[in-house]
């Protein structure tokens, strides 16, 4: 079976989300969708996010009608001993509980079959900043990525993101700097595919500001977070 994760803050999830998700399964088939929040975010940490447990409630609201989309625990809070022990691959970081994508992937597959197929999906912009994410040339060898282009982008902005031993010379991507950013990347040790078509203009910041002007939230989120949203009281302050 092919699997997608898709981990983020989720702060909250909106529609941009879910067209990416619903483009990857469309395109890639995949059985199974695992929305994952972050519990604390390597690079958000300077930044306030809402309690995990709220953000969890949203996925999983924006999820409920989607047979294949999941909401998953994989970075649920822990006990910071236990954290130390279910993060063993990896070094803990400067705060208890932050969360690096490398070992949700392992974690992960620690469930699958070895027939299943991985794909980890992302937005663009996220992705340009993956050459500093942990352990980031051996996250590309424990999955594929699909990554969501959106104008602006190229092919070459794409192959330049990757980790130092993975990305190609500049002789071979310099071709490649005014073509879209669009198919597929095969290279040793990384796959990446670009879904388009999925981009939405839509920010959290954008939502905090409907929010606070009470302005109707269905524009950017499912009507059932956009009640959530309402009933909790979650960004009346900025």
């Amino acid at each position: 079976m092919n699997i997608g994760l898709f981990g983020g803050t989720f702060d909250p999830i909106h529609h941009g989300h879910m067209a990416l998700a619903r483009g990857a399964q469309e395109r890639f088939n995949l059985g199974c969708i695992h929305f994952v929040p972050a519990h604390i975010p390597p690079h958000k940490q300077r930044h306030p996010i809402t309690s995990y447990f709220h953000r969890y409630a949203m996925v999983a609201l924006a999820t409920a009608n989607h047979k294949a989309f999941r909401p998953s625990l994989l970075e649920a809070p822990v006990e910071p001993a236990l954290n130390e022990i279910r993060h063993k691959k990896v070094k803990p970081g400067p705060e208890a509980g932050v969360n690096y994508s490398i070992d949700t992937v392992r974690r992960l597959k620690q469930t699958l079959k070895k027939s299943d197929r991985l794909f980890f999906l992302i937005g663009i912009d996220a992705f340009k900043e993956i050459a500093g994410w942990c352990e980031a040339e051996s996250l590309f060898h424990e999955c594929e990525f699909i990554v969501a282009s959106r104008p602006g982008y190229y092919l070459a902005d794409v192959a330049n993101a990757l980790p130092e031993k993975l990305r190609p010379k500049s002789e071979i991507t310099k071709p490649f700097a005014k073509q879209a950013a669009k198919g597929d990347l095969v290279l040793s040790g990384a796959t990446v595919h670009l879904l388009e078509n999925v981009h939405q203009n839509i920010s959290a910041t954008a939502i905090r500001d409907a929010v606070v002007a009470k302005r109707p939230l269905t524009k950017f989120v499912d009507s059932a977070v956009a009640d959530y949203i309402k009933k909790t009281g979650l960004y009346q302050n900025r």
